[in-house]
């Protein structure tokens, strides 16, 4: 079993490159069943979600190699198989393969998804999303059958909510539909717009993403291609707010601020200095941080519900008072009790935590979910002493070697095992797919300037 040690109260300082962001190379994967052809994905993070997520790309006859940071998937021998349950249970957005499935082979039978448990988030919205498009979809034992094929065609899909899933689903069912498709109430998170360029590069017609209304010229022809994902916005706010809340300065390269908006909007008003540069995003802060304010999660462009729990344990670090209110999940504020266990001092009422800061100790905590996971992470190295985070199989899902990544702005953190020994870049589970050369982390480093 794996732990970090993490020595806080030490400035962090220096310069790195954003790993590839995890939601949205998930989908993207997902979208190259639909490419008779090989995709080559670059910028692609070594994440425990990533392997699960590669390792059912074979299971439908793709041929998949890493090398690096880059994955290559050619897609030109899928047929339609069973995706294991145990699978479909390792990540709650294993859905996404349904309407990819569905519009490459035209039928698809898929188990519900897993995942961190953040309380229920039904795939309700996906399916009637595909209902729209022609899609004739039932249930039975806890499957999700579906058939498309001829009956799939162009239409006006409305989204409710505007769901990021079920909003995948529907680009990439909608490319494989004969005639035009207009989704509208679409989610606009960037990791949207980043999907619709890798459609466009692979031959579809998909516009409108990152507003409220998508259109897609369906049945396309689509080819081989190459893509750069996009870099994670909310490892940037994660280690923004591992800033705010330890001291210190850092250069985050590859991410932009507008699409952390609101992360950077709370964390200067406690007090952080953040300006984007042409060469990247720069954060100083050379005092406790102070109130945070009033933080709603939302929607994008509102502040990101995956965001909530890092900010939330560096404010709790500071001298300030602030409120959150959850809006998105009903369990996500599980973190709570293992920052009390370092002395933060959080009052939880419903969907609201009202937060007063105060300086934290060390203490040994485990991680509840992959957010929660990396809230652990920021508040040890806030606290004084030598502190302990376990479960980091949580982390590992979105965070390629977390413990490496702080280390280069200058923490003293290391990964250790209770029974045998391990590399500082231990791998929850062994890689499942065929790997060329050695695994390349995408983090760079360079002397704060």
């Amino acid at each position: 079993m794996s732990f970090l040690t993490i020595t806080g109260r030490r400035p962090l300082s220096g310069s790195l490159t954003v790993q590839g962001a995890k939601n949205s190379v998930l989908p993207i994967l997902a979208a190259c069943v639909l490419v008779p052809g090989e995709c080559v994905l670059h910028n692609c993070p070594d994440l425990s979600d990533v392997r699960s997520t590669l390792a059912i790309l074979q299971g439908l006859g793709c041929r998949v190699r890493r090398e690096g940071s880059t994955v290559c998937v050619d897609a030109s021998g899928v047929e339609y198989r069973a995706i294991p349950p145990e699978r479909m249970r390792q990540m709650r957005s294993s859905f996404i393969f349904f309407g990819a499935i569905l519009g490459r082979v035209g039928e698809a039978a898929l188990g519900y998804p897993g995942g961190c448990e953040l309380g229920p988030r039904p795939i309700d919205l996906h399916l009637e999303a595909l209902r729209a498009l022609g899609a004739q979809i039932w249930e039975e034992n806890s499957v999700v059958f579906g058939r498309g094929g001829s009956c799939l065609r162009g239409a006006a899909v409305h989204l409710p909510f505007p769901s990021v899933g079920a909003t995948e689903n529907a680009m990439l069912v909608a490319c494989a539909c004969s005639g035009d498709t207009v989704i509208t109430g679409a989610a606009q998170e960037p990791e949207i717009e980043d999907l619709q360029a890798f459609l466009n590069a692979a031959g579809a017609v998909v516009r409108g993403a990152g507003t409220d209304r998508i259109v897609i010229c369906g049945a396309r022809p689509l080819h081989g291609t190459q893509h750069r994902v996009m870099s994670d916005r909310i490892v940037a706010a994660t280690c923004l707010a591992a800033v705010g809340a330890a001291g210190g300065q850092a250069r985050l390269q590859g991410v932009s601020g507008r699409w952390i908006t609101p992360v950077t909007a709370v964390l200067e008003q406690a007090g952080c200095c953040i300006e984007q540069k042409r060469d990247g995003l720069y954060i100083r802060a050379s005092r406790p941080m102070g109130d945070g304010g009033f933080v709603r999660t939302a929607p994008y462009p509102g502040f990101p519900t995956d965001a909530q729990a890092v900010v939330m344990a560096a404010l709790a670090a500071g001298a300030g008072e602030s409120c959150f209110e959850e809006t998105m999940f009903q369990s996500r504020y599980r973190h709570v009790p293992e920052l009390g266990r370092m002395g933060a001092d959080i009052r939880v009422d419903g969907r609201r935590a009202l937060v007063r800061g105060r300086p934290l100790h060390a203490a040994q905590v485990e991680s509840t979910d992959l957010r929660g996971g990396a809230a652990l992470v920021v508040a040890a190295l806030a606290a004084e002493g030598t502190s302990r985070v376990g479960a980091l199989h949580h982390i590992d899902r979105g965070y390629e070697c977390v413990e490496e990544m702080f280390a280069r702005l200058g923490a003293q953190i290391r990964r250790e095992d209770t029974q045998e020994e391990v590399t500082p870049c231990r791998r929850q589970e062994e890689n499942e797919i065929v790997t060329a050369g050695a695994a390349a982390s995408a983090l760079s480093i360079s002397c704060w300037p």
